[in-house]
């Protein structure tokens, strides 16, 4: 065919050759091809496809059509692997059947979209142990979106398989996805157009007259292929004029618009018929063209035209374009009549597909369609599919006149763009809503929604005053509503710095249950966090944990916002097991979202516990979850994580990851984690700066408590090097109120700490130091506890009490190289050299994990429990193979033979179970 002649693209060949060899050695690999219509990028697939001879090779094209039905795409593609899904783990493959139709049996996770994309990479990974697998993906831009995300997802997690991933987009109708490997197919050169209209026409082109062609269609390929063929011979060799304006004056659409208009209406309706179809099924497209008149002749006609060509029971249209072209240039009467005369012929299996022909032959309100596209969102609710669920019930409400049930129908589009992770079209969709709803229980719950939305893509003042609002209004009507709406608005006065607007305390009412018992329980605890009652905080907090016991984990319940209040207090007895319980639950569930949510919140604990090994393999995997997502907006929190972690570590690239994380910052509003998230800029660049003055500058742009008190030693003792006691003196105030209120050993231990660096009289300092000491006992932050170790063991060694500040300084610079605290570590040593012992280096050899990445470590970790491989790659998102690959590379580093060795060598490794980097929550 045609359509085949590849002219120009050496270097597409061999990153594509590439990739399947990756493939072929268990490496994987996965390759996004970008360009405008006609550029080439089909037919470099099928290049692609014909390099693939020793390859299973499974293929789907998006279908615009198709779009709004959830999984569509992915159901054609796995259609031959469907007798393997009994290799999938049970909960992935009740979830994926689910997703595909298969089965109406539902369960815990089914509708867990991120177990349906597991359940994919698991098929695909075990199926590609008996071939190399080649997933080939044409027009992604129009596979529907519950389907695109499974297959980025997939193109994600190629590494260590043997799978290669090719994905072709239109350029700028689809958002890039900027961790994927891509290539630009841009226009041909000159000289080349000159070779393929040669190669195509089979005459010799004259060169001027090439030139003329390629400005005309700047070397579009396919443009390029149609004047090839439209032109004659006497044309491009330039013995007769180039006509003006071209067959392709407006765009290669514009030439199979011209073919198709010289046909006769019977056969412009059966392509009609195929372009509005979205199956490609022979019998389909052939009953419902004869339903409006077309018959066999017709359907000849369209073939001769070379518009449409039929193999074996399937229609295939020339290309894409052609069907946009034929869509769009029959009027709207003919569109309607196409589509009701499909819906008509559709059987009863293919409800949703009957649903949106429906809808779209509809032209007034139509409770009939309404009910059959609320039929269609509902299924797709069921199995994940969001993004069709929104679409079909904002089509329904287009479609209703009651005022009321539109609002209703706009809300739960809303609802469902929100768990798409579409926040704009979900603040659009609930606003509207919003101008629709008469009852105060119904606003109530769409004004939450829009909350939502505001706090975390936008304003979070904005949030908090609507919530209040319409918590006040519902009140009479259910005080839980109400009293769980105060909640959010409280913890945004607490966390996000916003304005005292109303008292949501005056919503607390008389919880009848557990629950909401608890929900009034963590509204108190925030309004005291805000008005720094820090006594009334903590009891709060500790009344309701006395509850979470009977509560369920979920990220819109009660616990998550316990445990962030627990966590502000240093109320460590109930912040950490309450954070560790969120993360089981997360992974128990395989919930990719709230896992993300677990990791970035538990993240503080981690640092402030020194379980800077956790921190930091838990940022990266939030990361690797964020970016599978595909929603850039969840990936600053794991990013400042990252950024923070290896700048008081001192990694080499810790500028490097300061700077990526600046550069998420100034996309725009990060919502309710905008203020930490910022102050761990702030954090980081203090603790990157050169000077005591550089980074005390840095601190007092600090303004989120809860990091403030993080690093209230460090400030302190910044500012007192700064020559800037008044500061140090006005945070040491600050701290010993927090201190005083909430009781904290912690804090305590901290306070008297700053007390000793600014005391000048000697038995003051030591008194101070030994009190601060005493408190650390008590507390399990072992980080601040080992910088007082250090500052005792200084001031003991410039008392000239050498022997005296030994073992402080033995005990500080353990704790730092634990940690991996490295410019600590070095002043630790040093000191401890300057007492006149020498501070034995510790062999790389004392923490496996350093010789591994933050994924084998992760890996190593679970296998040394005795997880079994599948129970690893639930938790860790990935596939089997995956976990024998990363388990094959931590067996080599590490010298090990066996699980057993590894289990072994983790057990014996006092940081293997202090500074773990997966939860041990998650053994079972």
């Amino acid at each position: 065919m045609l359509r085949r002649v590849i002219v120009g693209r050496g270097a597409e060949q061999k990153r594509l050759a590439a990739a399947l060899e990756a493939a072929r050695v268990g490496e994987g690999a996965a390759l996004l091809l970008r360009g405008e219509p006609g550029a080439g990028k089909s037919v470099l697939l099928e290049h692609a496809v014909s390099l693939a001879a020793d390859m299973r090779v499974l293929r789907v094209r998006g279908v615009e059509s198709e779009s709004p039905l959830a999984f569509a795409a992915l159901h054609r593609l796995l259609r031959p692997l469907l007798r393997e899904l009994h290799t999938v783990p049970a909960r992935q493959g009740q979830a994926l059947r689910h997703a595909l139709g298969l089965t109406e049996e539902s369960g815990p996770g089914t509708a867990d979209r991120f177990l349906v994309y597991l359940g994919v990479l698991t098929l695909l990974s075990e199926a590609a142990t008996a071939a190399p697998t080649l997933i080939v993906v044409d027009d992604l831009h129009w596979v529907d979106t519950a389907s695109r995300e499974a297959l980025l997802f997939l193109a994600r997690r190629t590494p260590g398989e043997r799978l290669v991933v090719l994905l072709a987009a239109r350029k700028d109708d689809l958002a890039e996805p900027e961790d994927l490997p891509s290539v630009d197919v841009g226009g041909l050169t000159r000289d080349q157009t000159r070779s393929l209209l040669e190669r195509l026409s089979g005459v010799p082109v004259e060169p001027g007259v090439a030139d003329h062609l390629h400005t005309a269609t700047a070397g579009n390929a396919l443009a390029l292929a149609e004047l090839a063929s439209s032109l004659g011979a006497d044309v491009l060799g330039g013995g007769a004029p180039v006509p003006s304006p071209l067959p392709l004056t407006h765009g290669v659409e514009s030439a199979f618009l011209s073919r198709y208009r010289l046909l006769d209406p019977p056969a412009r309706t059966v392509l009609l018929v195929a372009a509005t179809d979205d199956s490609g099924d022979l019998t389909l497209i052939r009953d419902t063209a004869r339903r409006l008149g077309a018959d066999d002749a017709a359907f000849d006609a369209v073939e001769r035209s070379g518009l449409l060509h039929r193999d074996g029971p399937r229609v295939e249209l020339r290309h894409p374009l052609v069907r946009s072209a034929v869509y769009t240039g029959a009027t709207t009467t003919e569109r309607r009549q196409a589509h009701a005369a499909l819906a008509a012929q559709l059987p009863p299996q293919d409800a949703d597909r009957r649903a949106w022909h429906l809808a779209a032959a509809a032209d007034r309100p139509d409770e009939t369609v309404v009910a059959e596209l609320e039929a269609a969102a509902k299924r797709s609710v069921a199995v994940g599919g969001h993004e069709a669920a929104c679409a079909a019930w904002e089509r329904a409400a287009e479609l209703t006149l009651d005022p009321t049930q539109r609002g209703r129908r706009l809300h739960r589009a809303a609802a469902e763009a929100w768990t798409a992770g579409r926040p704009d079209r979900a603040a659009s969709l609930v606003e509207g809503a919003l101008l629709s709803l008469p009852d105060p229980l119904e606003r109530a719950d769409a004004a939450l929604l829009r909350a939502r939305v505001e706090w975390n893509t936008g304003s979070v003042g904005l949030a908090h005053r609507g919530l209040l609002d319409e918590a006040a209004a519902v009140a009479v009507h259910d005080p839980a509503r109400a009293r769980r709406m105060a909640m959010f608005a409280a913890s945004l006065q607490a966390m996000g710095h916003v304005e005292p607007y109303t008292d949501p305390l005056a919503l607390v009412g008389t919880p009848d249950d557990p629950q909401q018992q608890c929900i009034a329980d963590v509204l108190k605890a925030f309004v005291h966090i805000s008005r720094q009652e820090w006594g009334e905080a903590v009891e709060a907090v500790r009344s309701a944990g006395s509850d979470a016991g009977d509560i369920e984990a979920s990220l819109d319940g009660p616990l998550p916002n316990l445990a962030l209040a627990a966590m502000h207090l240093a109320v460590d007895d109930v912040a950490l097991p309450l954070h560790e319980h969120l993360l089981e639950r997360a992974r128990e569930q395989g919930s990719l979202i709230m896992t993300l949510y677990a990791l970035t919140r538990r993240g503080g604990l981690d640092l402030a516990l020194g379980r800077w090994g956790m921190l930091a393999a838990g940022a990266r995997e939030a990361l690797d979850l964020a970016q599978a997502t595909g929603r850039p907006a969840l990936e600053a929190m794991p990013r400042a994580w990252v950024a923070l972690v290896g700048a008081l570590r001192g990694e080499d690239d810790a500028d490097l990851r300061l700077r990526e994380l600046e550069q998420v910052v100034a996309t725009g509003p990060l919502g309710s984690t905008g203020a930490s998230v910022i102050d761990q800029v702030s954090w980081a660049r203090a603790v990157l700066a050169d000077t005591p003055a550089a980074a005390l500058h840095h601190y007092e742009q600090m303004g989120h408590g809860f990091a403030e008190r993080l690093v209230a030693l460090e400030r302190i003792e910044t500012a007192i090097n700064a020559d800037r006691r008044d500061l140090a003196e006005k945070w040491l105030f600050h701290l010993a109120r927090f201190a005083t209120g909430t009781g904290s050993p912690w804090a305590g231990a901290v306070t008297e700490h700053a007390r000793a660096l600014l005391s000048d009289s000697p038995g003051e300092v030591e008194a101070h130091f030994a009190r601060a000491l005493s408190l650390h006992e008590q507390s399990p932050r072992r980080v601040d506890a080992a910088r007082t170790h250090l500052a005792y063991g200084q001031w003991l060694r410039r008392a000239r009490r050498r022997v005296d500040a030994r073992p402080h300084l033995r005990t500080a610079l353990h704790t730092f190289e634990d940690i991996g605290a490295r410019r600590w570590a070095e002043l630790a040593a040093g000191e401890l050299r300057g007492t006149g012992e020498r501070a034995r280096a510790r062999s790389s050899g004392d923490h496996p994990g350093v010789h591994l990445t933050p994924t084998e470590l992760r890996v190593a970790t679970l296998v040394a429990r005795g997880m079994p491989t599948r129970d690893v790659a639930t938790t860790l998102f990935v596939s089997p193979r995956t976990v024998d690959f990363h388990l094959r590379n931590v067996f080599a580093k590490l010298g090990l033979t066996s699980r057993a060795e590894l289990a072994h060598v983790f057990s014996s490794q006092k940081t293997a179970v202090a500074d773990d980097p997966v939860s041990a929550t998650t053994s079972r």
